[in-house]
């Protein structure tokens, strides 16, 4: 008889082999740096301000050095991300970063002030790489080297634009309440942004010449990096350059009013612009009111009917045209001698006639 002992010393063997096994996996796999995902997390922040720049023909997201100390200090709970190594101050931080080639410092490209301002600018937009990589607060510039992960709305609207495409392709077919609706959505849309930057422009001209202030309107309008919300940003940030000369600001007042004049001089009369708005409206209307069956119905009328069920007599009605055409022609040409024949014996008869007086 066998032992009861031996069949549970073989199942103990048995789990402890299971639970062996499925432990190597978890071994196995690496656990994930934490100072990568506190790279991920810090890059991600709101509070951490960034900016947008070329470096070496790349564009790279970079920050400053004393925005990233202020940051770590005022985020202590990302710290809790780096479990052990917790305790670390933000230069610390900074430079295992470096180390890890997460982070690379970088450098302005023009370092001499520009024409008309007191300092240089906060956020340069053309950078390089810096010799040392330290971490350091003053006038330093750190670039994220990694590639940001990208949401899940990005991935949404990349799939979006095939179909805005196509739908723009197939405008034509749209019915015609709705082609209005985009037509004046967007003519509504360009006349706002037109207006806006016009007023932009308007106000900034006007204190400029008069105050010697530049003061600009939504300022990041155009701006290339800036934010969803930097971008509708209204007021204006303090002005930080020297007030210009009044000689300059005399010099573009004249030209300013030399340029309006001109422009209400050979401004087109009331009839011109009527052909043009007509000439304008008219492509409009050609635009609206095309139609797919419309198309159709040109090109069907537009070819010539045959009745195959008649050769016959199509053929000998274009027989009898062609005989009549030539018939005509040989009359033409028979009355033309006859009429010359009688102009020459009436020459002849007055000839003969002075001859014998």
């Amino acid at each position: 008889m066998k032992k009861p002992g031996g069949a549970e010393k073989k199942k103990v063997r048995r789990s402890q082999s299971l639970q062996s096994n499925t432990d190597t996996p978890r071994k196995q796999a690496a656990p994930k740096d934490v100072f990568q995902v506190f790279s991920e997390k810090a890059r991600d922040h709101k509070d951490l301000v960034s900016r947008w720049a070329v470096l070496q023909e790349t564009r790279v997201e970079y920050f400053r050095g004393k925005d990233f100390v202020s940051f770590v200090r005022n985020h202590l709970e990302l710290k809790d991300i780096l479990e052990s190594d917790r305790s670390l101050e933000a230069e610390d931080i900074a430079n295992i970063l470096l180390k890890k080639n997460l982070l690379v410092r970088c450098d302005r490209v023009v370092k001499t002030v520009r024409p008309g301002k007191k300092k240089l600018s906060t956020f340069p937009a053309h950078l390089e790489i810096y010799h040392d990589q330290v971490f350091s607060e003053n006038d330093a510039f750190f670039a994220w080297t990694f590639v940001k992960r990208r949401p899940l709305w990005q991935t949404l609207l990349s799939f979006c634009w095939p179909v805005l495409t196509l739908a723009i392709c197939l405008f034509p077919v749209y019915p015609h309440q709705v082609k209005l609706l985009i037509l004046y959505s967007c003519a509504g849309l360009l006349l706002l942004i037109l207006c806006l930057l016009l007023l932009r422009g308007l106000v900034f001209g006007a204190l400029w010449i008069l105050l010697g202030k530049r003061f600009w309107l939504f300022p990041n309008i155009l701006a290339e990096e800036a934010t969803l919300k930097e971008l509708f940003q209204f007021w204006p940030q303090k002005d930080e350059g020297e007030r210009p000369k009044w000689t300059a600001r005399l010099f573009y007042a004249i030209a300013g009013v030399v340029v309006i004049s001109l422009l209400r001089h050979h401004a087109p009369d009331e009839a011109a612009r009527a052909r043009y708005q007509k000439r304008v409206s008219n492509i409009i209307d050609d635009v609206l009111e095309w139609s797919p069956s419309l198309a159709l119905s040109g090109i069907i009328e537009k070819q010539p009917v045959v009745n195959i069920t008649e050769p016959n007599d199509n053929v000998t009605d274009s027989k009898s045209s062609d005989e009549k055409l030539f018939s005509s022609g040989d009359s033409d040409d028979e009355t033309i001698p006859n009429e010359e024949v009688e102009e020459v014996t009436e020459n002849t008869e007055d000839s003969d006639y002075h001859q014998n007086t």
